[in-house]
């Protein structure tokens, strides 16, 4: 029995996707979920990622039309 050990992130969907090599194909696999802890970020490290994307954006901020609004019946 041979182990490979891959970290992969259920999707929005629910949806675990596990991609394996062709020479896994047929092979019985079993899922364990747990926790996996994230690494300790540093004050300094948020500080320059928040300083790496500060001003970055480019263009004007505008709103864009929001179209008609919907006439409903009451609810009463």
């Amino acid at each position: 029995m041979s182990r490979i050990e891959i970290t992969s992130t259920v999707g929005a969907d629910g949806v675990l996707r596990v991609p394996l090599p062709p020479a896994n194909a047929g092979r019985q696999v079993r899922v364990t979920v747990e926790d996996v802890p994230r690494p300790a970020v540093t004050a300094e490290e948020w500080r320059a990622g928040v300083l790496k994307f500060a001003g970055a954006w480019q263009g004007e901020f505008e709103r864009p039309d929001q179209g008609e609004y919907e006439e409903r019946e009451p609810l009463s």
